[in-house]
């Protein structure tokens, strides 16, 4: 009887989804292979830190290379959508001149859901030596409220 090996089922669907991908080289995320970070799989860009406290939410996208004047952000509902694009380094150089590179380039755009409604009115952001700072503030619905407690 011969022993079923699941690790090795799974390397078959790997390289069948891989070939899969290579034919629609040409498409955009999420069938393209493509990513702003060298890995195995595309990661999203920019990364990014969410943050809150009792009045804001706070989103800090690393975004080195980006034009600021280039960047567009939208709030719909409680979805933040940061897109942009970043600039190729080495203009100028042919690619068969890169013995490495791993820093990508091109148009991203970012959805970033966040917990609870906010004012979409109040929304600032501060782009700041390659560091996007968003500062999305609550709804006041949605801020805590503290309730005093009479003693009879």
């Amino acid at each position: 009887m011969a022993n079923w090996d699941a690790f090795q089922d799974l390397q078959l669907v790997r390289r069948y989804l891989d070939r899969l991908t290579e034919e629609f080289d040409g498409w955009r995320w999420p069938f393209s292979r493509v990513s702003f970070l060298p890995a195995r799989a595309a990661r999203q860009y920019p990364l990014i830190n969410l943050a809150e406290d009792a009045d804001a939410y706070y989103v800090e996208a690393l975004a080195p290379g980006v034009d600021p004047e280039g960047l567009k952000l939208s709030v719909h509902q409680n979805t933040l959508v940061i897109e942009g694009e970043k600039l190729a380094s080495g203009k100028g150089l042919k690619p068969e001149a890169f013995h490495r590179s791993e820093r990508a380039a091109g148009r991203f755009i970012r959805s970033i859901e966040l917990p609870m409604g906010i004012d979409a009115t109040k929304v600032t952001a501060d782009y700041t030596n390659g560091l996007l700072m968003v500062t999305l503030p609550k709804m006041e619905q949605v801020k805590p409220r503290q309730i005093d407690v009479t003693i009879g």
